[in-house]
């Protein structure tokens, strides 16, 4: 399929080398943001969770960077076929690079997942592995981006979890709130949805034991509905 119809806008995302997926749909609709003020979402690829970020807050002004050319075409023509144009700007830009003043709120569904296989698509494997951007990376930076008081948001796998806290405490960024997501009640969580705040506690913090369960019996569960209420049709 080469787009995703959601209630305000549609994304196509054939020519992204990250297509339209659960994760970046979770974190875009969870992300703790502000009503106002500049928002970055890293790796935009198709610009969903910009688009996402828009609708939610009317007061942001949204940019989202990509380093893949087409991605980053497609997400600019996704955008102007939107509701939400005048407030988001798609950007071809490597986060190690980039320079702008801080923002208010920064998301990121980390295509960079640290698991063993690497997959075959080469514009995939760029943007989904750590070898593209290791999660060390992308905390330095996005703390390095983000304004005090500021949310950094992200979607990973659970087995990233302790790692991924330790490395963004030692950056400044502590946890605010966190959901762990489970497809079906039967099976263990494999993602974790995380919102840090930038901080200069030095204190460690495990997340709560919430949970988000995606379907029970075949059917959507009540508390997934709600979530994405604003968003699937």
């Amino acid at each position: 399929m080469s787009y995703f119809e959601f209630k305000q806008f549609k994304v196509y995302h054939d020519r992204s080398a990250m297509k339209v997926g659960t994760d970046g749909v979770l974190v875009g609709a969870w992300a703790q943001l502000p009503q106002s003020g500049r928002l970055l979402d890293i790796g935009t690829g198709s610009g969903l969770i910009a688009l996402m970020a828009a609708q939610r807050e009317p007061g942001l002004q949204v940019t989202g960077i990509d380093i893949h050319a087409d991605s980053v075409s497609q997400a600019q023509e996704n955008v102007r076929n939107s509701p939400f144009a005048e407030r988001i700007k798609i950007i071809q830009a490597d986060i190690r690079t980039f320079e702008a003043k801080p923002f208010d709120s920064i998301i990121s569904n980390p295509p960079f997942f640290e698991e063993d296989l690497l997959p075959p698509d080469a514009a995939r494997c760029s943007a989904r592995h750590t070898v593209g951007l290791p999660f060390a990376e992308l905390i330095r930076h996005a703390s390095r981006l983000l304004a005090s008081g500021g949310s950094f948001n992200v979607i990973i796998p659970t087995s990233a979890l302790e790692t991924f806290n330790m490395l963004c405490l030692e950056n400044g960024l502590r946890i605010h709130d966190s959901l762990f997501v489970q497809t079906t009640p039967k099976k263990s969580p494999k993602r974790i949805l995380l919102s840090f705040i930038k901080s200069e506690e030095k204190k460690l913090y495990m997340p709560e034991n919430k949970t988000l369960i995606l379907q029970d019996g075949g059917e959507r569960t009540k508390a997934y509905a709600d979530l994405m209420r604003d968003f699937y049709l």
